[in-house]
């Protein structure tokens, strides 16, 4: 008997996706473990595998298509399952097909029908809702109540397009588009002539009448779904962590000479990166009480050194999580970043790679900033900012000056779960890493 496939939760908490791409077309069959469709999250591709083999009688929402978790996106079968009348079957289900947006949408009467549909991955409950209910609650995804509240729109004066009535992402957009419409109309001109002046000015050149948009005054970019995330996220540490930062200028020259050394030798293109990383992942193996995650309930100790390494990719920035670093060698630490980044440019991050960790890594050498602090990444409770290595004057062990080429490092902290002594025996841990690189090939 056929069934429906939903949009699974690929991110915990999430309440959309993109539907990206059906890799299997209607009436082809597949196999179990099979990917069938392509979805996105602000932040990493997921593809949603077959638990048993079938066959896609019909997809309801096509690519590109912003999805509710538990929404209906494909009615599937038995390989060699046919049906004669598809509308009557999503109808016995609890669809109807035909909405404005080509997409199927649930109806009340298949509520409780829905709940029971199978998807390729997991069970979903549906996610349709009624419309306004009599005591005047408005249902609106939670993203569209964001995005309401920042373009200050009152959501229960907007016409929801999603099941049930509900508000989504699509029907805000279009408010504020209209919004801004009427901002910019002309204001109506007083029909009742006006006399002359005495001396009337100059007329306006053309170029005087140009909106200042087309001058060069202004352009909005609409924000994209990782941006929206970032905002949210950053906005989110910065309100709830209590920051606090340490500084520290770590001679380098070493560290430098084996990479070069290294380079010289393996296959796999180290980078400073990769060095700084497996310092890190030392000094965490040496401060043991840093390597946690502050919860309402305690604090949160990991034996495994997993470590979050910031991205600058097209999309925006992503902070991919390195795990085990304590156990990987140099080279293999090196594969796992550059593996990471490609696909980061690619966009096709797995969303469990994003997930985790208690630290992360963000370097700005690269771009010759001296040095920065940077926002932690909940729930971390730790993130390490990294200068490019310039040559300073500096005093060696005999007291003699001479020209040094240092690092300068911010290591920004949970005050939650770190405190200032132990932040500060860390950092020492992490020098001593760095300045004896050595150590790191151990």
């Amino acid at each position: 008997m056929p069934e429906l496939l939903r949009m699974p939760e690929v991110a915990a908490g999430a309440e959309e996706a993109v539907l990206a791409g059906w890799p299997i077309a209607e009436n082809q069959p597949y196999e179990a473990g099979e990917i069938v469709a392509n979805v996105e999250t602000a932040k990493a591709a997921v593809d949603v595998e077959a638990e048993t083999g079938g066959i896609i009688l019909k997809v309801l929402v096509p690519a590109g298509a912003d999805v509710q978790v538990g929404d209906p996106i494909a009615l599937i079968g038995r390989v060699g399952e046919q049906v004669a009348d598809i509308d009557a079957e999503l109808a016995r289900l609890g669809i109807a097909v035909g909405s404005s947006n080509g997409q199927a949408t649930a109806t009340a009467t298949g509520a409780a029908a829905a709940a029971a549909a199978v998807t390729a991955t997991a069970t979903a409950t549906a996610t349709a809702t009624a419309a306004p209910a009599g005591d005047g609650r408005v249902f609106a995804s939670p993203i569209a109540r964001r995005l309401a509240k920042e373009a200050r729109l009152d959501v229960s004066t907007l016409t929801g397009t999603g099941p049930g009535g509900r508000i989504v992402r699509s029907d805000v957009t279009r408010a504020m588009a209209h919004a801004q419409q009427e901002t910019q109309r002309p204001a109506a001109v007083d029909p009742t002539p006006q006399p002359a002046p005495a001396d009337p000015p100059s007329a306006p050149k053309p170029s005087d009448q140009r909106d200042q948009r087309e001058t060069g005054g202004w352009i909005e970019v609409p924000h994209t779904k990782i941006r929206q995330l970032i905002a949210t996220r950053l906005t989110e540490s910065k309100s709830t962590i209590p920051h606090f930062y340490l500084r520290a200028g770590i001679r380098v020259d070493r560290l430098l000479a084996l990479r070069t050394e290294l380079n010289a030798t393996l296959e796999v293109r180290i980078s400073v990166n990769d060095l700084v990383l497996k310092a890190v992942a030392a000094a965490h193996v040496a401060v043991p009480d840093v390597n946690v995650v502050y919860t309402e309930t305690g604090l949160r100790r990991y034996e495994s050194v997993d470590i979050g390494v910031a991205i600058a990719s097209p999309k925006g920035l992503v902070t991919p999580v390195v795990t085990g670093v304590d156990r990987l060698s140099v080279s293999a630490l090196a594969a796992v970043t550059r593996d990471l980044a490609t696909r980061a440019a690619d966009g096709r991050l797995k969303q469990n790679e994003l997930e985790g960790g208690t630290t992360s890594v963000s370097n700005l050498g690269m771009y010759d900033v001296e040095e920065f602090t940077a926002i932690i990444n909940p729930p971390q409770s730790s993130i390490l900012a990294v200068g490019a290595a310039r040559p300073e004057p500096g005093v060696d062990e005999h007291g003699e000056l001479e020209v040094q080429t240092k690092m300068h490092v911010v290591l920004s902290a949970d005050h939650r779960a770190i405190d200032g002594a132990l932040a500060a025996q860390w950092m020492k841990a992490f020098r001593t890493a760095v300045e004896n690189p050595l150590r790191l090939l151990a």
